[in-house]
């Protein structure tokens, strides 16, 4: 299926990475042929960084991990999303649940958008559910 790809001229492909659970378009990166061969192969997210030009592992150095359940590919072929669990809960560099947290007219920071409220909390709890910390009103 991988040479049915349509790359651009610089043998690069969007991806979009969305999550599993809630549908939450997490990131927008590129990848090359490499990129989406190790992702396939390890089960987590690699992509093409266009500004170091080497392909990289997300969440290698900063430990939020992308595990890709499910690779798939739009009508085109030119375009690919990752299915995603994310580790740590943060897919953006800056600390934010995702990427697109900033409102392009506004210029403003959007911390919790109205749907996304009773998601995080869904979140915590099943996070405390997993993890049963000691002092969780969730696992008593």
């Amino acid at each position: 299926m991988l040479e049915d790809l349509k790359f651009d001229e610089k043998g690069l492909i969007p991806v979009i990475a969305q999550d599993w659970r809630t549908g939450e378009v997490r990131m927008l990166a590129w990848a090359n042929k490499e990129a989406i061969e190790k992702t396939l192969r390890t089960g987590y997210a690699h992509y093409y960084s266009r500004s170091r030009r080497e392909v990289w592992k997300k969440g290698e150095s900063s430990g939020e991990l992308q595990r890709v359940l499910e690779v798939r590919l739009d009508c085109d072929e030119d375009t690919l999303i990752y299915i995603v669990t994310q580790e740590k809960n943060r897919a953006c560099h800056t600390g934010e649940r995702n990427c697109f947290f900033r409102d392009i007219e506004k210029n403003k920071v959007k911390k919790v958008l109205p749907f996304e409220a009773l998601q995080r909390l869904q979140e915590v709890i099943i996070q405390r559910l997993e993890e049963k910390p000691e002092n969780s009103y969730t696992v008593r």
